[in-house]
């Protein structure tokens, strides 16, 4: 079952997309997702031998991207539809694999090296096809979602030193510092778009947005994180030792700074909310599936009314997340006037919808959803990671507040 079903204005493109992509999720990311789950090392997760990169290579194949570059003949709305459709049958397939599988070709760094004014970036970095796996370097190992709350006292302190910092030395930006261990996709990623505090005497709010290629002198990395959920999308420490930059791969400066920020928070925001709805959507239809075969009392348990029930109000939030999802997620790809506010309550509502869904998922397997057999223990613990990354839900609620 897909939300779609409830659209009537669809093109037969649209619906083709959404086929396509729900089949590869199926087929693909599922299998390769639980897979690498199920790895003890995560560092087995990005070996030479990993699934991870017949995933990446299968999905370059699908040629979906085509469909979300700005020459493509589609409109706007029709753009910004497919995307969100795109994320949320990714979502269903595997969260990791979500998160992670759209970096192939810098992810959205390629939009800060189109922007530079570097011949050396946009060539390399912004031209269809590159194969670059890029990151977003913002959280340190001293600040995490603070990083985020724009609209907070703290976020304009001086006295709030960054564990990153980037100073002008004639034409170049000399990096030092490090980010922290939750940068997604630092181990494998090849091109960092760098969120770093320049100078470091206006506290966060004096910060950049730099294109880092990840090879430069100075550059290390830390281990893959090891953790309960997403083990398909690595995570792992960033270091910079001296690392010289020129001056045009600083793309945002101090004075443009708050509003990328805000920008970034709005559209990501956006991207995770329709995502997570199809992780919940995942989580509905195993559960669904499980009531009509698991045999209880005598008869399959979808026939006992506290299933019904349960069942019932898991599609309920499940459609109610979606549909505002992507309305949000259409509305802030195309409006002049997007909205940061729209975006904070798509992700918080969306990615505690699919954690409570997968919960009630494991409730209705009983014993069975404990097991590592049944993937939706899996499910449940890939949408608890979501509450926390990109922001914890409740510091970004606190700024999706002042924004109204």
């Amino acid at each position: 079952m897909s939300s779609v079903d409830l659209e009537l204005d669809l093109t037969d493109v649209e619906r083709e997309i959404q086929q396509t992509v729900h089949r590869f999720a199926g087929d693909v990311m599922r299998p390769v997702g639980q897979q690498i789950d199920k790895l003890h090392d995560p560092a087995d997760a990005v070996a030479e031998s990993s699934p991870l990169w017949d995933a990446f290579d299968q999905y370059e194949a699908l040629g979906i991207d085509a469909f979300q570059r700005e020459e493509s003949d589609l409109t706007p709305v029709q753009m910004a539809r497919i995307q969100a459709i795109i994320s949320e049958e990714k979502g269903w397939g595997d969260a990791g694999l979500a998160l992670t599988l759209g970096s192939r070709g810098g992810g959205f760094v390629a939009g800060f090296a189109a922007a530079s004014e570097s011949p050396e970036l946009i060539e390399r970095y912004a031209t269809p096809g590159n194969r670059e796996i890029g990151c977003w370097a913002i959280t340190e190992p001293d600040h995490g979602s603070d990083t985020l709350a724009l609209s907070e006292p703290h976020f304009d302190d001086p006295s709030v030193k960054a564990n990153c910092i980037a100073k002008r030395d004639g034409d170049d930006y000399v990096i030092r510092g490090q980010k922290s261990s939750w940068v997604s996709n630092g181990p494998i990623a090849t091109v960092a778009a760098l969120y770093c505090t320049i100078d470091g005497d206006q506290g966060f709010k004096g910060g950049g947005v730099a294109v880092v290629p990840l090879d430069l002198p100075g550059i290390s990395k830390g281990k893959p994180l090891d953790k309960i959920g997403q083990r398909a999308l690595c995570q792992g420490e960033i270091f910079f030792d001296e690392v010289r930059i020129p001056r045009e791969f600083m793309v945002v400066d101090k004075e443009g700074y708050s509003d990328q920020l805000h920008s970034t928070l709005t559209f990501m925001n956006s991207f995770m909310g329709v995502t997570f709805t199809g992780v919940a959507r995942s989580a509905f239809d195993l559960a669904r599936a499980y009531a009509h075969e698991r045999i209880q009392g005598g008869k399959p348990i979808i026939e006992h009314q506290s299933v019904k029930l349960r069942l019932f109000d898991m599609y309920r939030k499940v459609e109610t997340a979606s549909t505002y999802a992507r309305k949000v997620s259409i509305f802030n790809n195309t409006s002049e006037d997007a909205k940061l506010h729209y975006a904070i309550a798509a992700k918080t509502y969306c990615t505690r919808v699919a954690f409570d869904v997968a919960s009630d998922a494991i409730q209705m397997f009983g014993g069975n959803g404990l097991s590592r057999e049944y993937p939706v223990e899996k499910i449940m613990r890939d949408a608890r990671a979501s509450m926390i990354e990109d922001g914890c839900n409740e510091v970004l609620s606190i700024v999706g507040a002042a924004d109204l």
